[in-house]
């Protein structure tokens, strides 16, 4: 694409957004279940991604992640209208004057773009490997978006989809996942790069391993991490970031609940104290 191309692309994304945040949230809604409705008619398509992406059976893919997905989009449109009303402010804070706060759609950030932009600015060499699931590497995302920055770059990519499972098994650190990462990335560490993005949210688990292999020489983007960093500045830039106090997490979930403090604390730690579950 040109750069004129490009900037139409992104006018015509800002545009789109800017009309779905004028919408109300039960029209937003109904769009919404849609997709839901769209997602089941094709099942099958998604379930044959999802067996080549995770390694999970067909039975797996329709029942963990197919029905799964569309019963959050449910579980959304139907207390979505309660959760995103406007918010009174108390009174006593105003000196009783009227005030609301209103929820508005701030976009989508990509988890493309800012693990690009982390690995143009670390790399030297001008080598960067990428690493992801089959259906990441197959788009050829990573390295399309690469060579638009810099068309110089070399781009050396591997799919990696026996990582996942791992570490949802929360093996992370042991004798199976070095051999693992080795069969993976020997062929990287032959190319010579010196930057990689992980380009799997699950991936920055198994850092230590990696490095390990590749040594130390190698910069390890980590996409989810560079992702947070850009919605901070989104924030920051929109006057949104909380300015004082603690943040509150809450976490829903469709499986049982102590399965998922127990992942989801090799993600973020002790800060998964306990979760709901959702019943379809």
């Amino acid at each position: 694409m040109t750069a004129a191309e490009v900037r139409a692309v992104v006018g015509r994304a800002r545009e789109a957004q800017r009309a779905w945040g004028a919408q109300s949230i039960e029209a937003r809604c109904h769009q919404v279940r849609k997709f839901a409705e769209v997602l089941m008619a094709r099942a099958d398509e998604v379930i044959e991604l999802l067996t080549k992406e995770m390694g999970k059976t067909r039975q797996e893919a329709l029942g963990t992640e197919v029905i799964v997905v569309a019963d959050l989009v449910r579980y959304f449109c139907k207390h979505a209208p309660r959760l995103l009303a406007p918010e009174p402010i108390p009174l006593h804070l105003l000196k009783h004057r009227a005030s609301y706060v209103h929820y508005v759609p701030r976009g989508v950030v990509g988890v493309i773009a800012p693990g690009v932009r982390r690995a143009i600015a670390s790399t030297k060499n001008k080598r960067v490997g990428v690493i992801g699931t089959e259906a990441t590497i197959q788009s050829g995302a990573y390295t399309h978006a690469l060579k638009a920055a810099q068309a110089s770059i070399e781009v050396y990519s591997r799919a990696c989809p026996l990582f996942v499972p791992l570490v949802e098994e929360g093996w992370t650190d042991n004798e199976v996942v070095e051999m693992t990462v080795r069969a993976y990335l020997e062929s990287l560490k032959q190319s010579g790069i010196d930057t990689l993005i992980l380009g799997c949210t699950h991936y920055p688990l198994l850092k230590k391993s990696i490095r390990k292999f590749l040594g130390s020489g190698v910069r390890l983007v980590d996409s989810a991490e560079e992702t947070a960093k850009e919605v901070k500045e989104m924030l920051h830039g929109a006057s949104l970031a909380r300015k004082s106090g603690k943040a509150r997490h809450g976490f829903f979930v469709t499986d049982a609940p102590d399965r998922f403090i127990k992942v989801g604390r090799r993600f973020l730690g002790e800060r998964v104290e306990s979760a709901v579950r959702i019943e379809r």
